[in-house]
C-alpha cells in the first residue's frame, strides 16, 4: 500500500511540504489520505480538580487547550493539576484549622459546630486553589 503511493508520487511530482515534514498517507478506497492521527497518549482517571481545569481550558484557553491535545500532553497535564490542587487543598485545610484551633476535642464536644468551622475551612481552601491553580 505504502509502496504504491510511493511509485505513484514520484510518477507524477516531487516531494509535498507534508511529506518532507515526515508525514505519511494511507490509502482507503483507491485515495491517498494524510495520516493525521493524534498521538497516543495513556488514558488515566483525571479527578474534580483536573476536570474543573479541564472546562476552563475549552472555554477561556483555546490555544493551550489545543495544544496540549495534539501533542498528547493533555492528559498527563490534567493529572499533573488534580494532584497538585488536591494537595494544596489538603494543606491548606490542615493549616487554616489549626491556625483556627480546630481540634478533635472540638469535634467531640460540639459537634455542630466543628462541622459549621471545617465547612467553612474547606469552602475557603476551595477557592484558594480555584483561584490560584484551577482559573489560572
Amino acid at each position: 500500500m505504502w509502496s504504491e503511493y510511493l511509485i505513484w508520487r514520484k510518477q507524477k511530482m516531487a516531494k509535498s511540504l507534508f511529506e518532507q515534514l515526515g508525514s505519511t498517507y494511507y490509502k482507503e478506497n483507491g485515495y491517498f489520505i494524510p495520516d493525521l492521527r493524534l498521538p497516543a497518549e495513556e488514558e488515566q482517571p483525571i479527578g474534580t480538580w483536573g476536570q474543573r481545569h479541564l472546562d476552563y481550558l475549552r472555554q477561556y484557553c483555546k490555544v493551550t487547550y489545543t495544544n496540549l491535545l495534539t501533542s498528547g500532553k493533555l492528559n498527563a497535564y490534567l493529572i499533573s493539576i488534580d494532584r497538585q490542587a488536591q494537595e494544596c487543598f489538603e494543606r491548606l485545610i490542615e493549616d487554616m484549622k489549626q491556625t483556627q484551633g480546630i481540634t478533635e476535642q472540638l469535634k467531640a464536644e460540639n459537634a455542630l459546630e466543628w462541622v459549621g468551622h471545617l465547612g467553612n475551612i474547606r469552602a475557603c481552601a476551595r477557592e484558594i486553589v480555584n483561584k490560584e491553580i484551577i482559573f489560572a
